[in-house]
């Protein structure tokens, strides 16, 4: 009981134990503060990277695989599954309208599909707002604003069916739904959102002419790509020009970078996956289709004929029910669509990939080198503030070191009048417990308070004094994270009880094998 008396007596009374109280509660508060945005900067980009994949996905890339529509009847038919997409992905050249040549991953999509899976609705940037960007104090955004020739509502629903009305009839045309980063007449303001900009292009003669248009409304875009024969090999460069319908923002700049939709059926086309009658050779063993180049004289043998080849798609998109946003989450659907495909794969034995061929993963598994990456770095953040942190340790373990020797007469009565040296140690132990709780509870407060309000604070800094810490412009989401998570803020809080007592360990023991007499006679 002692032990309690003389903690609360000398916690306070002293500058020394404040000055420890101060150092474990800044330590504690930098240590969750760090953890809290970086753990939400990697939250948000894990929940950026499901935005156009879904939680699993089925691949058989480049050739593809038919009957499609049967494994997403089959996949939905399942209680886990709560909707799933056929999709294509290739690669391609798009040629924009300024002279520029960029490589992308063409996605062909069927809107609708798409949609129910992935979060395409949210993620197309062009639509009406009814209120400005959080940083837009200004209300600069053009989508607050009327668009001359169109409608925002217009634009937005152009983007969901992929299409735009364009031509001599107005009539409405397959359209393809880029990146917002893609076509690069678009420059990304501080405030978070985007401006329609002017590009220069290069004429013939030598001048140049600035291009003013756009991209959903008036702009065009040349996709090129190169439908592949079964052995790998490239048949032909196919070209087709699709007007732009809307443009993207997922929040992961690759993708924004990269990525083209497109209707699928226009996909499938340009990659000779589409429905049709296809010329195989009649082998013993049954019909084979074969990659006969046309014109070959062997499409005239008798041992050849026509046979139905069913469309292909190269993916299958997976979303599940409930939330599968945590690591591992997703691992149990993952094996329900093994089981799916696997049934699927029986069924159809010989025309599409075996179970043991075919690729499904997770979404986690998809943006794996991501998530590592960003995981990595905010563990190497995290060791770095601890061993900072290891200054209250060795702090505490100094004030106690002194105050040990400057409660030696006091130490020495207590163990005149009874006191055990367990008893002793006892007594420096708690003390550093209180410190530590008093230390701890306090920089959890000043934690909460600065990750709360860490909006305000930067926007602050920077209308100030010009400090801007975090630019939309470059880390791409337009609010830092600022939410601190019950479970951190206890691991946090306990390692610094931890820490206290480790402090004030030494100290205790010293106090603890003092002789009484000498501690008596010190002076």
């Amino acid at each position: 009981m002692y032990q309690l008396l003389l903690t609360r007596r000398y916690l306070f009374s002293k500058i020394m134990p404040l000055l420890a109280a101060v150092a474990v509660l800044l330590c504690t508060a930098m240590v969750l503060t760090v953890w809290s945005v970086m753990g939400g900067f990697l939250t948000m980009l894990i929940g950026s990277g499901r935005t156009v994949t879904g939680d699993v996905m089925i691949a058989w890339p480049n050739a593809g695989f038919p009957y499609y529509q049967d494994l997403v009847q089959r996949l939905e038919k399942d209680p886990a599954v709560e909707a799933a997409a056929p999709m294509i992905e290739s690669f391609g050249l798009i040629a924009l309208e300024d002279g520029r040549k960029e490589t992308a991953i063409i996605r062909g999509i069927e809107g609708e599909s798409y949609a129910r899976v992935t979060q395409f609705k949210d993620i197309l940037w062009w639509k009406p707002l009814a209120k400005p960007l959080p940083k837009d104090k200004h209300q600069l955004d053009p989508r607050l604003t009327k668009i001359g020739g169109t409608t925002w509502e217009q634009i937005y629903n152009n983007g969901l069916s992929l299409s735009r009305a364009d031509g001599p009839t107005g009539a409405p045309q397959p359209a393809i739904v880029m990146g917002i980063e893609v076509s690069g007449f678009n420059s990304r303001q501080p405030q978070g959102f985007y401006m329609p900009t002017q590009r220069e292009r290069t004429l013939p003669d030598g001048r140049t002419q600035w291009v003013d248009q756009f991209m959903p409304r008036d702009g065009k875009v040349m996709v090129n790509m190169a439908p592949l024969d079964s052995s790998g090999k490239a048949v032909e460069m196919v070209s087709r020009q699709f007007p732009v319908a809307n443009e993207f923002q997922s929040g992961v700049f690759e993708f924004d970078q990269k990525f083209v939709l497109m209707p699928l059926g226009a996909c499938q086309e340009m990659l000779k996956m589409h429905a049709a009658k296809r010329r195989v050779k009649v082998a013993a063993e049954g019909p084979k289709v074969v990659a006969t180049p046309p014109g070959d004289e062997s499409f005239d043998e008798p041992e050849t004929k026509l046979v139905d080849d069913p469309a292909r798609v190269t993916h299958v998109l997976v979303k599940g029910k409930g939330d599968l946003g945590r690591s591992g989450a997703a691992e149990e659907l993952r094996r329900r669509c093994e089981a799916i495909y696997s049934k699927f794969a029986r069924d159809h034995k010989g025309a599409v990939p075996s179970d043991l061929s075919i690729r499904i993963y997770t979404w986690e598994d998809q943006n794996r080198t991501m998530i590592n990456a960003v995981q990595k770095e905010t563990a190497l953040l995290l060791v770095l503030f601890l061993i900072i942190s290891f200054v209250a340790v060795f702090l505490i373990l100094a004030i106690f070191w002194s105050m040990v020797a400057e409660k030696t007469k006091d130490i020495g009565v207590l163990r005149a009048v009874g006191a055990s040296s367990g008893g002793v140690a006892a007594w420096w132990v708690a003390y550093g417990f209180a410190i530590g709780i008093v230390g701890a509870t306090l920089g959890l407060g000043l934690a909460w308070l600065i990750v709360t309000n860490i909006n305000p604070i930067h926007e602050w800094l920077g209308e100030k004094l010009n400090i801007v810490i975090w630019d939309p412009r470059i880390y791409y989401f337009v609010k830092i994270p600022n939410v601190v998570e019950s479970e951190k803020a206890m691991y946090v809080f306990f390692a610094a009880l931890i820490a206290s007592v480790l402090g004030a360990l030494v100290p205790a023991v010293r106090a603890a094998w003092m002789d009484p007499v000498k501690a008596l006679r010190f002076e």
